[in-house]
């Protein structure tokens, strides 16, 4: 028969003595991370390759720290690259739906922005000034003048060859009016038409041909009008280009290495030239023609609005490359969007409304963001898509994206994209965008997996222990006593249900830290100690154990039907885990079985009623068959058994439970009683070796809660399988009862050295003629098997025979 194991096996203690530090004070920080070279390597790979399409998606558990881990190494590695260029949009003068984008060095952007609207303030005052100069009038009133004056001249000389025709001519408001002379004096229309026909057709030839002649005049007088507009336009144009000229020339010197910013100035001024009539307008008269806009958005007149320029990334105070993670990563916040405003019941928008996004602000660095969210934002998945795979940022309104709306609207130039983009998520989410998303290996072609665990050495205990120092200084807590530090060390053991391995849960450790500070703070400690550490540990499952109480009270009451002494035939307290959020506890369930004669079926009442998971029904035909390939290889199975979880009104899944089933078929077969004071988990492979089960710490100390509920004698243990000892990390009651010989774990490797545990009665081997010794379990069961064989054959033979009869009748 198995021995229980030895008490110090069931727990993995970290020595303290292993540190020579009093307190983390002492100990340096950790800059690095511990246990993940995996990740770093990927990361690394990850972000110093630059070909397109070698993005990150970081996987792993919840709560891992996979977000401080790469945003520690991404912003250290930031911190050496340069920083991009600023970008910002400017009106495009020829078509103002379409903005221009400009490029410039890091922290240029806001200072063109000043330039230009310092550029703007002053052709707001230079231009008036010029144009009310007295030179200006000067030069603008002899243009008039002398338009006047040539105009004149023609009407005179038209006017003296009227007069030699004997044709008068005289202005009025209606225009020329032609009229006959004689002797200077104009003939009466009376006199007029006395006059003889030859006469007067003469006189009518005359004003035909001096018409002919105003035309001709009216025909140069337009032309000098003409020319003189030209003239005071060439003449406004030369003063704008002296008021705007050496003002815009400044900043075309300054900005000379960016042929977009000097094409831009150019546009600019042409424009300037073009609408100087807007800067002679008086201020107060553009304002007040925009009623119902906000005065704080426009800034200035309306019109102004065009010359200014709207910097959407400004790397003014970025050191490095820029380090983004956006938190609601909506298509908007990713790709940016043209805003609107409302005036006078319409909407309207402009360059000015443009937003950038946060690939924008990203691009050049690093954008880090949460798969999920990413994918549970409508658009958003497909805007990423589609920016990474164009290289470059098109802002454009979802709607008229999608293509379900067709209202104009602006169509800003692209700016092209130079980003890593991460992904964090767990690694179900990786594996469904794998498979089900074509484009999604092809944009995130590095996977940086996450590691839950990490060996477990005196090594990584000094590395655990600066790690819990680097926290404590980040966080600002009390220092940690080296017997806390073992305390904390072993807590991550346990969460990582393996005495050989650390867990990697960076947030319950942080939690744990604060908690424990807590802790040592209200006892006025000046450092935490284990003590401080345990009341923490202590208070967090006391939180959340309300249903565990629960339960065991009731198993005390006798609700829950568990024996926790003497014996019963085809019944054995199996162990199960049940998961609360972030709390796990054990809970005993009684198992039992039943057997009859019948066609070798094992029933499995939970699969029959769709409560059993796949895998609980799996280990149920494992051991159908183990039973058929042992005991009935050369005859028929004639049996008919059922198993059941007593009390069990929810699913039942996992195949822990597999070898208690077969504990009980087999006791049931044999006649044998189970001990009611040892519980058993673990599953069973066709050859009968019990396999590992996972929550093996949980689902001990649950059998021990009832155990002690009942009062312990000392009979009580569980039998376990013999791989799961490497992980235990039971709790310190367990271990002191096991100490004091009043519990009790057996490791266990096969179903036989199981069954004998738990009967006290050899399983039985078969001999040299392939028989079972007499008396024990297996021999027992083998028989028990052929009574329901030949109880089957006398049936099937009794039946045959009835049936014979009828037929001769």
């Amino acid at each position: 028969m198995i021995d229980p194991l030895n008490p110090e096996k069931l727990y993995g203690a970290c020595d303290q003595q292993l540190f020579s530090f009093q307190t983390t004070d002492e100990l340096e920080s950790l800059t690095g991370i511990v246990g993940q070279p995996r990740v770093i390597g990927a990361v690394e790979f990850g972000i110093g390759i630059r070909q397109q399409g070698y993005n990150l998606f970081v996987s792993g558990p919840t709560g891992i720290g996979k977000r401080w881990t790469v945003r520690h190494i991404l912003q250290e590695r930031a911190a050496g690259e340069p920083t991009p260029s600023d970008w910002c949009y400017v009106n495009n003068f020829e078509e103002p739906q379409r903005p221009l984008a400009l490029q410039l060095p890091a922290g240029q952007g806001i200072i063109l922005r000043q330039d230009v609207e310092h550029l703007v303030r002053e052709l707001r005052s230079t231009i008036p000034a010029v144009f009310e100069s007295d030179e200006y009038r000067a030069r603008k009133q002899a243009i008039e003048i002398e338009t006047k004056s040539q105009q004149a001249r023609l009407f005179e000389e038209l006017a003296h060859q009227g007069q030699a025709k004997g044709i008068g001519l005289a202005r009025t408001p209606a225009g020329f009016v032609f009229a006959p002379l004689r002797n200077g004096e104009v003939i009466p229309p009376e006199q007029f038409a006395a006059l003889p026909d030859e006469e007067r057709t003469g006189i009518e030839a005359a004003m035909t041909s001096v018409q002919e002649l105003l035309q001709s005049v009216t025909h140069q007088v337009l032309q000098l009008e003409k020319e003189g507009r030209e003239k005071l336009k060439a003449l406004t144009h030369d003063v704008t280009i002296f008021a705007v000229g050496h003002l815009i020339e400044t900043l075309r010197e300054k900005y000379a290495a960016s042929a977009q910013v000097v094409a831009y100035l150019n546009a600019f001024q042409q424009d300037v030239i073009e609408n100087v009539d807007q800067f002679l307008t008086p201020p107060e008269a553009n304002i007040a023609t925009w009623m119902g806009a906000s005065r704080s958005l426009l800034d200035g007149p309306p019109f102004l609005r065009r010359y200014r320029v709207n910097v959407v990334v400004d790397h003014s105070a970025t050191q490095g490359a820029p380090f983004v993670y956006e938190d609601h990563p909506t298509y908007q916040n990713l790709i940016g969007q043209s805003e609107y405003v409302a005036q006078l019941g319409a909407l309207s928008t402009d360059f000015n409304l443009i937003r950038g996004g946060a690939l924008h602000r990203a691009s050049g660095g690093y954008l880090m963001l949460d798969a999920y969210k990413v994918l549970s934002q409508p658009y958003a998945w497909d805007g990423l898509k589609r920016a990474l795979q164009s290289s470059e940022i098109r802002i454009e309104p979802l709607g008229q994206a999608l293509g379900l709306i067709s209202t104009a609207s602006l169509e800003p130039q692209s700016i092209p994209l130079q980003v890593k983009v991460i992904l964090v998520g767990d690694r179900m989410l990786y594996y469904l965008l794998c498979q089900y998303d074509s484009e999604f290996n092809g944009l995130f072609k590095v996977a940086a997996d996450f590691d839950d665990q990490m060996e477990r050495s005196p090594e990584n205990h000094l590395l655990y222990a600066r790690m819990i120092a680097s926290i404590v200084r980040s966080e600002k807590l009390l220092p940690l006593d080296r017997s806390a530090v073992a305390r904390t060390i072993e807590q991550s053991a346990r969460l990582a249900g393996d005495a050989e391995r650390l867990s990697h849960q960076r947030m319950a450790l942080v939690d744990l830290l604060h908690e424990s500070d807590y802790c040592a703070k209200q006892a006025g400690h000046t450092a935490v100690t284990a003590s401080d550490v345990q009341q923490a540990i202590d208070a967090q499952v006391y939180r959340a154990s309300r249903v565990r109480e629960r339960v065991m009270e009731e198993i005390q009451r006798g609700t829950l039907l568990i024996n926790t002494s003497g014996a019963r035939v085809g019944q054995v307290n199996g162990l199960s885990v049940v998961q609360l959020g972030h709390f796990a506890f054990g809970q005993p369930n009684r198992i039992t079985a039943r057997v009859r004669l019948g066609k070798g079926e094992v029933i499995d009442i939970e699969r029959e009623v769709q409560l059993g998971g796949p895998i609980h029904s799996k280990g149920v035909l494992i051991l159908s068959s183990f039973l058929g390939a042992r005991y009935s290889a050369d005859q028929p199975l004639s049996l008919h058994a059922s198993l059941v979880f007593e009390q069990s009104y929810g699913g039942v899944e996992g195949d822990s439970a597999s070898s208690a089933e077969l504990y009980a078929l087999l006791s049931a077969l044999s006649g044998v009683p189970i001990r009611q004071s040892i519980a058993v988990t673990g599953s069973v492979n066709q050859y009968g070796e019990v396999q590992p089960i996972g929550g093996v710490n949980e689902k001990i100390e649950g059998f021990f809660d009832a155990c002690k509920a009942k009062g312990l004698t000392g009979e009580e243990g569980v039998a376990i399988p013999v791989s799961n000892v490497k992980h235990l990390m039971l709790r310190r009651d367990i271990v002191e009862a096991a100490k004091a010989d009043k519990f009790h774990i057996y490791p266990v490797q096969t179903i036989d050295e199981g069954i004998e545990i738990l009967t006290a009665v050899p399983a039985g081997e078969r001999d040299h003629s392939g028989n079972f010794p007499e008396g024990t379990i297996n021999y027992l069961i083998e028989k028990r098997l052929a009574e329901f064989t030949r109880e089957h054959l006398a049936f099937a033979a009794a039946v045959a025979e009835k049936s014979g009869e009828h037929t001769k009748q």
